[in-house]
């Protein structure tokens, strides 16, 4: 008997693919990812190139194919479904969700998206693609998908599960049966708990729950996200302002929302402009990362001149000189301390948030106390370790506590002015706090000495 690989995420088998792929080893490659769970195939197909990743999906049965079609990311499916025969692909979509679907077509010209949708061989499935291909993409008519277990109120027990057989060869997953009237109005939603528990003649009306959460599908999908969130929703129904029921959407759905927008925020923070991966182009990441870089250029260009223009000062007092990179350092981390608080209020929405001026006025005491705290821990430090004189520690100390109260007000007004703007405020927590406290912590320094030390 002829034994079967074992499949195992690992560079060796990777490696062994490659080889099965230039040998057109077919049997190699069905019988090594015989049950294999389609996320880990779609790691190794990250690391192949387009041909190679084409090769894999053709030999493998169309199932497997489409679920790893759908774990790629979007970036790779481009790649590979723009070098599919429009049947072929139909092939594969014919196997997904709808909103996969949508998701996937969505990608391609309108004309490619109609050829491949003609090729399908499910015409309700085609019915379903087209609908929600009407929706934006980030609401939650585009997030949400057309297979869902629906039961008439007037409908009895036995008569919605003899449904549930029927509609469930297509939904692959039932978290709860949603409630309709004859208009298919949402009424409600019935648990399986209760209909198994419930007699065979009970009506569906009598054991709904007519407390059911919905979302309309112009909702954002960060809205629908917190929502599910908040409610802790496995599954939610999606309505049309008339209030019919249209689509649900799952936690799974969710999850790659939230992950989306973690990605999102902590490129815009880093200053990370547009969505690129390690795996992009050397190209491609140079242009995300180039903008802000070079605003922090051009940032440190102008603390040169501001320094530059204080020259003659710092011959007449050269230690102000070892403390610059202390001053910039501390107004960097303050503002970023601060602006990450208010970006993360600002993200988890809630009617009791405080408003705009209470956030502000909370910064501006925390600032206090952090710098009276820092100014005079530094004075002492400068003052009676490093033994210089007291004249400086003070001037270092209080320039120390004005740096903090101005980092805290770029760092609390940035985001919370970016976010009324309609920008997202995350970027506000990367090198643009940074570069601009730079600039504002280095004239503060000098401005001060000038003042105490009559340079």
């Amino acid at each position: 008997m002829e034994q079967i690989r074992i499949f195992e995420l690992s560079k060796e088998y990777l490696e062994n693919l490659r080889e099965a792929i230039s040998t057109e080893d077919k049997g190699f490659i069905k019988d090594s990812m015989e049950g294999a769970n389609e996320a880990d195939v779609a790691s190794l197909l990250n690391e192949l190139d387009q041909d190679e990743a084409l090769y894999v999906l053709r030999a493998l049965d169309q199932e497997l194919a489409a679920d790893i079609l759908i774990e790629l990311d979007e970036d790779d499916q481009f790649k590979i479904i723009s070098h599919m025969e429009h049947h072929e692909l139909a092939g594969l979509v014919d196997r997904m969700d709808s909103d996969d679907a949508a998701d996937l077509l969505n990608q391609l010209t309108v004309n490619e998206r109609e050829d491949v949708i003609s090729h399908l061989q499910e015409k309700e499935k085609s019915a379903h693609i087209l609908d929600l291909l009407r929706y934006d993409e980030d609401s939650a008519g585009g997030l949400m998908a057309k297979e869902f277990i629906r039961a008439n109120k007037n409908w009895t027990v036995v008569q919605t599960i003899n449904e549930i057989r029927r509609q469930a060869e297509n939904v692959e997953k039932i978290y709860s049966i949603y409630v309709v009237d004859n208009k298919e109005r949402l009424q409600g939603r019935v648990s399986l708990k209760k209909m198994i528990l419930a007699a065979a003649e009970t009506k569906i009306a009598d054991i709904c729950d007519d407390d059911v959460i919905s979302v309309p599908t112009y909702m954002d999908q960060e809205e629908v996200a917190e929502i599910m969130r908040r409610y802790d929703l496995e599954s939610v129904p999606v309505v049309n302002v008339k209030n019919k029921l249209v689509g649900r959407i799952t936690v799974d759905d969710i999850l790659d929302v939230l992950r989306e927008q973690s990605e999102e925020d902590i490129q815009a923070m880093t200053g990370i402009a547009g969505d690129v991966e390690e795996s992009d182009s050397v190209f491609r990441i140079s242009k995300a990362r180039l903008p802000w870089l070079l605003i922090g250029v051009v940032g440190g260009l102008m603390g040169s001149q501001i320094i530059d223009f204080f020259e003659e000062g710092l011959q007449a007092y050269v230690a102000l000189a070892a403390f610059i990179p202390l001053v910039a350092a501390t107004g960097g981390n303050v503002g970023i301390q601060s602006s990450s608080l208010v970006v993360q209020t600002l993200a988890a929405k809630s009617v009791f948030a405080d408003t705009p001026w209470q956030r502000f006025i909370k910064g501006f005491l925390i600032a206090i106390i952090n710098g009276i705290v820092l100014g005079v821990f530094v004075f002492l430090v400068i003052a009676f370790i490093f033994r210089y004189e007291h004249i400086l520690g003070i001037t270092i100390g209080f320039s120390m506590f004005c740096v903090v109260l101005m980092a805290s007000f770029m760092g609390t007004i940035t985001p919370l002015i970016l976010n009324r703007m309609g920008v997202n405020p995350a970027v506000a927590s990367g090198p643009f706090i940074t570069t601009a406290n730079d600039l504002l912590g280095l004239a503060i320094y000098f401005g001060i000495a000038v003042w105490f030390l009559g340079l």
